[in-house]
């Protein structure tokens, strides 16, 4: 059977993306996807319109959420939960407790960039994240001076000027740690995918330690092909996963049309390998 063509991880205005869950729908759809995931950050809001956009489009939609996790000095590895029940009390009561966490470490890290002298209006939206106040601070007008003494011309500069982990700003979550995450999706009745594992991690001995780890808490696969993996990278998540029975996805991540890294559905290659998708391909039931 031909498998569809996938991207498995996408973004909305209900978390870090651009575009509201049913524009996200068609871009999908105009790029070609066959079977889609939105995966907005510890939320499911925007997948009801995202099913009844992608029914109206002619694709699958694969209800789905991405949980931000604590893995000792990893400070926010991403765990994909695929196929989850997202009307499920399992999932949306850990996952407003996850929120509330996120908020207060919005608040801390707005306080911690004006400790550092930079202005910014805390947003005003839902959920927000590292992106929404990086781009209040480059907003600013008090800060374009210092900004353009620094060299920061855009907010994803200015995100990974004092935004990432050991940058001035940064601030870690609190919970959930990765079995947690991996838990809470499992009780959702959903699949467990570590996302972009090379994004977290520099060098592939590692990726393979936390990839046999995983799986021993019970991950079901990880993200094999994403637009920053080179074939050597995907090479090595592939072959480890066949070796444990784990699914392997890919992504483009896709953010909006104007993000500079993220900006268009399909924009990851498979580097001669094939993904495996086991329950994910299904798509919506």
């Amino acid at each position: 059977m031909t498998q569809p063509a996938f991207d498995l991880q996408s973004h909305s205005t209900y978390s870090d993306g651009a575009l509201p869950p049913r524009a996200v729908v068609a871009a999908a759809a105009d790029a070609g996807v066959e079977l889609l995931a939105l995966t907005d950050h510890d939320t499911v809001d925007g997948v009801d319109e995202a099913l009844e956009a992608s029914a109206a489009r002619g694709l699958r939609l694969v209800p789905a959420v991405e949980l931000s996790a604590i893995d000792g000095e990893i400070e926010d590895l991403h765990v994909l939960g695929y196929r989850v029940d997202h009307r499920a009390v399992a999932l949306l009561g850990p996952l407003t407790a996850y929120r509330a966490d996120r908020a207060a470490r919005a608040v801390r890290m707005a306080e911690a960039l004006r400790d550092c002298g930079l202005q910014l209006d805390l947003p005003q939206r839902a959920t927000i994240g590292r992106p929404h106040l990086a781009q209040a601070a480059f907003d600013h007008p008090a800060n374009r001076m210092r900004l353009q003494r620094e060299g920061i011309v855009n907010a994803s500069q200015l995100l990974e000027a004092y935004l990432v982990p050991g940058a001035p700003a940064f601030r870690r979550r609190t919970t959930p740690t990765v079995a947690e995450a991996i838990e809470v999706v499992h009780e959702a009745g959903g699949v467990a995918v570590w996302a972009h594992p090379f994004w977290d991690v520099a060098d592939t001995a590692t990726v393979i330690e936390r990839i046999d780890r995983f799986a021993q808490l019970g991950l079901d696969g990880v993200e094999a092909f994403y637009p920053t993996h080179d074939a050597q990278q995907a090479t090595a998540i592939a072959e480890r996963c066949a070796k444990l029975g784990l699914l392997t996805t890919g992504s483009a991540d896709f953010h909006g049309p104007a993000h500079p890294m993220f900006n268009r559905f399909r924009a990851f290659e498979l580097h001669g390998l094939e993904a495996r998708l086991g329950p994910i391909a299904e798509g919506q039931e």
